[in-house]
């Protein structure tokens, strides 16, 4: 899987059957599907292709494993008024053949084409994210039942794609740009997002070192990375995909206008463009079906349709911003909140798949005692961490589906969140992953030696690992949770929580003594701090 100047890629007939009557049904107990009807839907193809890095020269791309919506499939129309049933039915079927993947030895092409195939189908369009934005979300959790066997890859690769690259585009481009999502789905092809950077990562905000000079003379935008901090690092799906939104610092006339997006792309027949180089991150502990790149621009040509124009544009070379009070960057930080939506449910459908099959070996598992053999269940302390489990899953999914609801309404309406949904959202997704985490940990250290075995869901735990790390880590969310409340006791000393009030207090004692250190040497009070502000949160959101 490293990159090599030529790699031939064998791509063997895959048969894609999409019955498997047991998952089905296990989906169908949990609520999700109305029903365990599947029609096999199966179409098998075989490619060879040969792809030479950096040669200029295209590669065969495989064709389509779907057929088209106009063959057989439902049509645009049809899928568009399917009720959620329906929908969730004819989504599993399409994704229901994800459980044979060999995760250890599947290449980043195959995976890759696995994912073009359920873009082709059409079943979840980019435009859902604002026309029927509770499908995007009921997406995201359907995939995530698989992380358990999978991992992170696949739902990696999927959010990638939907959210971060072509909700960019959605909520940044102008109709024009928009557009041209429907062509991508129809090609079926793959997105990524360009933001982080070497020196530029999880905490450090949104700054960026990639550059985007505007040429006056030759109307077009020049991306270049600087230096090698400004590198893009840790881009999933880099390596595969064809188009990229990169995130870069608009210059013209040598003035900064800040971090504004830009669609390019990224290959074109298959191989990287003109002045784009990439790298692979390595091998990691799980999600090596997923493809994480390092990317280089050297100078490379944008038109100046590549720049998102909704929000800003260049017009006779200067810059004009379309909607007053309305920075680019706070637009591109929008795709943050769908984003931390989507990883705290799928960190919730994670724990609740592990727990669900462990307890069918606990309820099957054989345990000996001296008045006879009992099942593993029967342990006071199984028993106990699952029926805690139960009771604060569901609190916590009731506030996450109440985050949801009300960023729905948002997206349909195409607004701006206000600044209560904005916190709960932020600690739904901080609370509901740090919570699945103790609690699978919990989970493993109970049920002895079946959290060893492979399959059993244990070794993919390190998928709750990347939701910690995505779309803001959690704890430079709580350093700011607890900055923010210290700023706002600073100029209303008596108004809010007197717990929270206290703590602010010590906080800003210990700045005002030692303005270098006293913020870091106090970290467990900052800590403590947010953990008072998410409870406090939690309670009020769920309150209104």
């Amino acid at each position: 899987r490293r990159p090599r100047r030529n790699l031939e890629v064998h791509l063997a007939s895959p048969l894609f059957s999409f019955f498997m009557p047991s998952l089905v049904a296990r989906v169908g107990r949990m609520g999700l599907l109305s029903s365990a009807r599947l029609a096999p839907i199966i179409r098998g193809m075989a490619t060879r292709a040969v792809v030479k890095e950096g040669s200029g020269k295209g590669i065969a791309q495989p064709a389509a494993r779907f057929e088209p919506l106009s063959r057989g499939m439902a049509t645009r129309a049809e899928i568009k008024d399917m009720s959620n049933d329906k929908w969730s039915e004819e989504f599993q079927k399409a994704t229901i053949d994800l459980a044979k993947m060999d995760i250890h030895g599947i290449s980043y092409q195959e995976s890759a084409q696995r994912m073009r195939d359920l873009l082709k189908t059409g079943l979840l369009r980019h435009t859902d994210l604002e026309s029927n934005p509770e499908r995007f979300f009921l997406a995201h959790r359907l995939l995530a039942l698989h992380a358990p066997q999978l991992g992170p890859g696949f739902w990696i690769r999927f959010t990638v794609h939907y959210n971060l690259m072509a909700g960019s585009v959605l909520g940044l481009g102008s109709p024009e740009q928009v557009a041209l999502l429907d062509d991508m789905q129809d090609k079926g092809e793959l997105g990524c997002f360009s933001l982080t950077e070497k020196l530029a990562g999880v905490s450090s905000g949104l700054v960026v070192g990639t550059t985007a000079d505007w040429d006056s003379s030759a109307q077009t935008f020049t991306l270049h990375s600087k230096d090698q901090g400004a590198y893009k690092n840790w881009i999933s799906q880099g390596i595969m995909a064809d188009k990229t939104v990169v995130v870069a610092n608009l210059m013209i006339g040598g003035k900064s206008y800040g971090p504004h997006a830009f669609l390019m792309n990224l290959r074109e027949g298959g191989v990287p463009v003109e002045g784009v180089t990439t790298g692979d991150m390595g091998r990691k502990t799980v999600g090596n079906d997923l493809d994480n790149a390092w990317i280089q621009f050297d100078h490379v040509k944008l038109p100046k349709s590549a720049l998102l124009s909704r929000y800003a544009d260049v017009e006779g070379d200067e810059y004009v911003q379309r909607v007053k009070g309305m920075p680019v960057f706070h637009m591109i930080g929008q795709r943050l909140f769908t984003g931390r939506v989507a990883v705290a449910q799928a960190a919730l459908m994670f724990r609740k798949k592990l727990f669900e099959t462990t307890k069918e070996y606990a309820l099957t598992k054989q345990c000996w005692t001296p008045k006879g053999d009992k099942p593993l269940m029967t342990v006071p302390q199984v028993k106990a961490i699952f029926d805690e489990n139960d009771k604060r899953a569901a609190s916590m999914e009731a506030f996450v589906f109440k985050c949801e609801s009300e960023l729905c309404s948002v997206l349909r309406s195409n607004s701006m969140p206000n600044l209560p949904l904005v916190e709960a959202i932020a600690v739904a997704k901080v609370k509901a992953v740090e919570e699945s985490i103790e609690m699978c940990h919990r989970l493993q250290n109970e049920v002895g030696s079946y959290a060893l075995m492979g399959g059993t869901g244990f070794e993919q735990k390190d998928f709750l690992t990347c939701c910690k790390f995505a779309e803001g880590d959690s704890r430079v969310l709580m350093q700011k949770m607890a900055r923010d409340r210290v700023k706002a006791a600073a100029k209303k000393p008596d108004h809010g929580d007197a717990e929270e009030l206290r703590l602010c207090s010590i906080l800003s004692s210990a700045v005002a003594t030692d303005p270098t250190n006293g913020w870091d040497e106090n970290f467990a009070t900052v800590y403590e701090l947010a953990e008072v502000i998410m409870a406090n949160t939690m309670k009020d959101f769920m309150a209104n």
